[in-house]
């Protein structure tokens, strides 16, 4: 059973996924052109994508990245979230695209009702970790899904951001926030009391390499991923960390972990 403040980030979410079906027809548009995938994403995954992988797309939101990656070189996307308001909008998309994309309502990484090793790619972010109450299930539930050389990548907001204000004349630090607090109430979009789950970039590398990938690539951006409409934060003047991206490989075999440590 989902824990309380699953249920309630859930409740959350579905409120705001109505927005993908009141901006429907805007969102189609997008998602015809294919250009949700930034110059940043289709480099660290073109020779992933040269090879035609099957991916799954963990908490796929509005579901606009899916006909990206087909368009891309993707054989097929399967993307799982837990609102059924936002599967439902992008299976309609993806439909009348015409693009091998189908979706799941499910809660990640609780209840993903795939089978073992049925993806080359696992693709995740743009606001997915942040509500993850477990990370270690998170990446042990991706090394599941993946097949022995498989790929996980994420491209996400950086875990700085809920430091950030959005003040225009100068970046300041929220007093209200802390790097290593392990969650917070949000209080922008989608709001309604969602909480959001904090994981800095350590713990979210150390969860990856521990539950059996080798890390290929981490990278850390000032553009933000997203940015909310009518506002221009000095934090996203190009000084301070915005995004970050991620690429990993499971390894055919998991690592094996020492007891104790030496030193010599």
């Amino acid at each position: 059973m989902d824990d309380p403040t699953t249920l309630t980030n859930k409740i959350a979410w579905e409120t705001a996924s109505q927005k993908h079906v009141r901006e429907y027809d805007d969102l189609l548009a997008q998602a015809a052109t294919g250009d949700s995938l930034i110059d940043i994403e289709r480099d660290l995954l073109r020779d992933v994508l040269a090879h035609a992988p099957e991916v799954i797309h963990l908490q796929s939101g509005h579901g606009l990245d899916d006909p990206a990656l087909v368009y891309a070189g993707a054989r097929s996307v399967v993307g799982v979230d837990y609102s059924e308001v936002a599967v439902d909008a992008a299976q309609r998309r993806a439909d009348e695209l015409g693009v091998a994309c189908r979706y799941i309502a499910a809660t990640v990484p609780q209840h993903v009702p795939l089978p073992d090793a049925s993806a080359d790619l696992v693709y995740t972010g743009k606001g997915a970790l942040i509500w993850m109450p477990d990370l270690d299930a998170w990446a042990n539930e991706v090394v599941r899904l993946l097949r022995p050389a498989g790929h996980l990548f994420v491209y996400e907001a950086h875990p700085a951001v809920p430091l950030w204000t959005w003040d225009t004349d100068q970046p300041r630090i929220r007093p209200d926030r802390s790097y290593f607090a392990t969650s917070h109430v949000n209080d922008t979009f989608p709001g309604n009391g969602a909480v959001e789950w904090q994981w800095n970039l350590g713990q979210i590398i150390t969860a990856v390499v521990a539950a059996g990938m080798e890390v290929l690539h981490v990278g850390e951006y000032a553009e933000p991923f997203w940015r909310a409409g009518g506002v221009s934060a000095a934090a996203w003047d190009g000084r301070l960390p915005n995004s970050f991206s991620l690429l990993a490989r499971r390894r055919a075999s998991p690592p094996r972990l020492s007891t104790s440590t030496h030193l010599t």
